[in-house]
């Protein structure tokens, strides 16, 4: 991949370093050697080989260590060590997967594996069953999967927001971490209304950050579970609810971010783009403004500071912005059977734009 000029290194989800590591234990249980490297396969076929960091054999179980290597995205859990410990169990008793010292357990249901689980997804799991079928040709085993420091490193995650806690989940779908593709970011999105769905709550709140999640929060009255930490992500969240609808959704950011909304974008990052002052004076016009605060809008050195030149005119620049957004939104969720609204405050969490709850049928407003 290229990024910048850069050639970005791929790395491996922490599915696939714990399947290697419990390939690794189980193989030492059974004949007492460790193999290292450890090859496994991953669900699109590919064959990586992982060095052990670590191994231990004891009286009835074995222990093997992998270092998850992320490439060059900036995964929270690079450099973690992932370790998988491996025990008997009765023949014909299948495997049993339990959540060792910064592996999460599941508690709040909505999510792929029901509440009292340990967080270990249902591809990785597959993808362990594999490794160590592959190994001792049974699946007889018990698999411990833990993480140092996993429960530090799940406070920079979203598990507890989705009621995983004790630590990080075990993830991947493919086994390959992408740079800088945020599917991680995108599926935590994904679980976080399955879970509000599975509360029965029947709005849900999406906020582009901190500042405009508190705000909208404090608005409306909502639980945390109502709220989708969305990011960037608006299209990954609509598109979602549009399978998985909510009676409501609210969509709240920031001033750059909801303008860029506004103006067509579904992925508000800076880097797909940043804000257009002219369309947005283009806006303005057509909302009434005289030419005068039109000329100071395109002059303007950001959009914050267009925003703070239209509320010094008495304009109600923030309007103008969220009527749009919603359409842009409303575009995407497609779901008359959701009544969406859009907020829009500034940094210090004052609402400068709202667009109120209508269905979700993108020709309703104009």
């Amino acid at each position: 991949m290229i990024e910048d000029g850069k050639d970005l290194r791929r790395g491996w989800t922490t599915g696939a370093c714990a399947a290697a590591a419990a390939k690794a234990a189980v193989s030492a249980l059974v004949s007492g050697e460790f193999p290292d490297p450890v090859a496994v396969t991953l669900p699109g076929g590919q064959r990586p080989a992982f060095a052990l960091a670590a191994q231990e054999k004891g009286e009835g179980f074995a222990r093997a260590t992998v270092i998850k290597d992320a490439g060059d995205d900036p995964d929270v859990t690079h450099g973690a060590a992932i370790s998988a410990t491996v025990r008997h169990r009765e023949p014909g008793s299948g495997i049993a997967y339990r959540a060792g010292p910064g592996v999460g357990t599941i508690t709040r249901p909505g999510l792929p594996l029901p509440p009292g689980e340990p967080a270990i997804n249902p591809v990785p799991r597959r993808m362990i069953a594999e490794a160590i079928r592959e190994a001792t040709g049974s699946e007889d085993f018990e698999v411990e999967i833990s993480v140092a420091n996993g429960a530090r490193l799940a406070e920079r995650t979203l598990n507890p927001r989705l009621g995983i806690l004790g630590g990080i989940s075990i993830l991947g779908t493919t086994g390959i971490v992408i740079p800088f593709s945020c599917s991680a970011w995108i599926h935590s999105i994904w679980r976080g209304i399955d879970v509000a769905r599975a509360a029965g709550l029947t709005h849900v709140l999406g906020a582009t950050g901190n500042a405009s999640e508190k705000a909208g929060q404090a608005l409306h009255g909502l639980d945390d579970i109502a709220l989708i930490d969305m990011g960037d992500f608006v299209g990954g969240m609509l598109k979602y609810l549009r399978k998985h609808p909510v009676e409501k959704v609210t969509v709240a950011g920031g001033v750059a971010k909801m303008t860029k909304l506004a103006q067509g974008m579904l992925d508000v990052h800076s880097k797909r783009g940043l804000a257009d002052l002219e369309a947005l004076t283009a806006l303005a016009r057509q909302g009434g403004a005289d030419e005068a605060l039109a000329g100071e809008i395109a002059a303007a050195n950001t959009v914050a500071h267009a925003f703070a030149l239209a509320q010094a005119a008495g304009f109600d620049l923030g309007a103008l912005v969220a009527a749009r957004a919603w359409r842009t939104a409303a575009k995407a969720l497609d779901h008359p059977g959701i009544a969406l609204e859009i907020l829009v405050f500034d940094r210090d969490g004052a609402l400068r734009g709202r667009c109120g709850f209508a269905p979700a049928a993108h020709s309703d407003r104009p």
